[in-house]
């Protein structure tokens, strides 16, 4: 419809599920994350709220916008928030579900409107691609969902990229328009991302009074920090450089707007009992929307990151936990984190609704597995199970690794062959 083919999405199934579920359905992520092309396919008919036609058609005869097959696809409804209580209405007005499909690329000031829809509207959080997504699957994957039903993978050792591929696929974008093109295209194209994001993005939700180079500066620093608790102090010193005055609290509130613009993504604690009285950590891990946009902020190519390791091994971790969000959304999965204050961590909790978990340590080379189901063991053995049960599995998550199951359970497997 748009003029591309539609690339199939995790997000999908659960469209489907949420439309026979409720009236309205809404689709928010950032900016070039796909939501118009998959609320298209799912779509009977469509208004883009950006349109001046569809505007015009808005201030002379707003419900002419909503008329149409259903479902119904309003694209960008921030653009007109008043659109939001039409809806609300048309959805009461009727028995049957799946009749809108909203989709927005930022969250409008909290306000009455928005809590009216209790009940009627159900969210969707639609991130960049995975690489499951990206690579079009792989040979032997290894489902997230399966796991948690007890199933075990058919050992691969052959399964895991190189080195050389892992990079490529970490500064590979998830943005869906750009997943194709050239490393020195898609680099040009994610810097003119971040710059759109300061020079006007984040000037529609707040008036912004530092200059672009500012908030720049802000998304360069959370990507030096991305898996990685950082204060707002820390970013606001390194932030400094460019605006020497600038406080903490002024970074706070620009991060919040980052993350209605859904650029940044909080990683929250998760904070079980424990045996121990070690205490718990409670400060968010912070990551970009893709691994690639935080490579594009610090300026790392494929030959930077073939040198500097760490940087490649944090990197790698936020695509890490990105695509653990997106292939644990199905089931409803949040991602958390562990660390006590006995230095034991784990790098992402998978916690469902029905109170089952997992436990998911992430190591770039294959030759650190052994390291990853060691620190997992000492980890686990902090919590109190016999209050919070068993993790459903425990799993390494590699780069260059293979395929398998250790004598402990423990799954091993790298990024590429995760499945949802």
């Amino acid at each position: 419809m748009l003029g591309r083919p539609y690339r199939p999405r995790v997000i999908d199934a659960a469209l489907r599920r949420a439309l026979d579920a409720a009236g309205a359905v809404v689709i928010e992520g950032a900016r070039a994350t796909g939501k118009t092309m998959t609320g298209l396919h799912a779509a009977g008919s469509y208004a883009f709220l950006d349109d001046p036609d569809v505007r015009r058609a808005l201030e002379v005869a707003p419900r002419s916008v909503l008329e149409g097959d259903t479902p119904r696809l309003l694209d960008e409804w921030q653009v007109a928030p008043e659109l939001w209580n039409l809806v609300r209405r048309a959805v009461d007005a009727a028995i049957e579900p799946g009749r809108f499909i909203l989709t927005g690329s930022a969250l409008p000031a909290d306000d009455i409107t928005r809590h009216t829809g209790a009940g009627r509207f159900l969210r969707l959080r639609q991130r960049t691609m995975t690489w499951w997504e990206k690579l079009d699957g792989a040979a032997h994957p290894v489902s997230i969902a399966g796991l948690f039903d007890g199933e075990r993978p058919v050992a691969d050792m052959q399964a895991g990229p190189g080195l050389d591929e892992v990079i490529e696929y970490v500064l590979r974008p998830g943005f869906p328009a750009m997943t194709s093109l050239r490393p020195a295209q898609s680099a040009d194209r994610l810097r003119a991302y971040i710059d759109d994001v300061a020079r006007t993005d984040i000037r529609r939700l707040a008036d912004v009074r530092h200059a672009p180079d500012v908030i720049k500066q802000l998304i360069s620093g959370l990507a030096r920090s991305v898996a990685a608790e950082v204060t707002y102090s820390t970013l606001a010193a390194d932030v400094r450089a460019v605006a020497p005055t600038i406080d903490s609290e002024t970074i706070s509130g620009y991060v919040g707007l980052l993350e209605r613009l859904f650029i940044v993504e909080p990683q929250q604690p998760w904070t079980p009992r424990l045996r121990s009285r070690a205490r718990l950590r409670t400060s968010p891990k912070r990551h970009l929307v893709d691994a690639s946009l935080a490579a594009a902020a610090l300026g790392a190519g494929p030959r930077r990151l073939r040198q500097d390791l760490e940087t490649l091994g944090v990197l790698f971790e936020s695509a890490v936990i990105h695509d653990l969000m997106v292939l644990a959304a199905p089931m409803d999965g949040e991602i958390r984190h562990y660390r006590d204050s006995n230095g034991k961590e784990i790098d992402a909790i998978i916690a469902l609704p029905d109170g089952r978990w997992a436990a998911v340590e992430v190591k770039l080379g294959g030759p650190q597995m052994l390291a990853g189901v060691e620190s997992l063991r000492d980890a686990i053995a902090q919590i109190d199970t016999e209050f919070v049960g068993d993790p459903a599995f425990r799993l390494v998550v590699t780069g260059t690794g293979p395929i398998l199951t250790a004598d402990d359970d423990t799954i091993i497997s790298p990024l590429s062959a995760l499945a949802p």
